[in-house]
């Protein structure tokens, strides 16, 4: 395994981190921006594994994975800007 497969699968841990965490965050504290964190990055790791493992899904799907997922922390960065005005 070279170093950058390593890497790539430390990343990829600490993304399924991230979203455990951040659904964590969205029902203990019940923040829904948290929750469209977690849903981002799982898709990250979605798409990370197809990489890392060649699991050949279609570039069709992984462009919309990707859309999704940006349009996921678009929401969950709005709504963060919202719940600071609103404070």
């Amino acid at each position: 395994m070279q170093l950058s497969d390593s890497i790539q699968l430390i990343a990829t841990f600490v993304e399924v981190l991230i979203a455990i965490l951040a659904l964590l965050i969205a029902w203990q504290k019940k923040k829904m921006y948290a929750g469209f964190i977690a849903i981002t990055f799982a898709l990250f790791v979605i798409f990370d594994i197809d990489r890392i493992f060649s699991l050949n899904i279609s570039s069709e799907f992984h462009a919309i994975i990707f859309l999704i997922a940006c349009l996921s922390m678009l929401y969950a960065v709005w709504l963060i800007g919202s719940e600071r005005k609103n404070s």
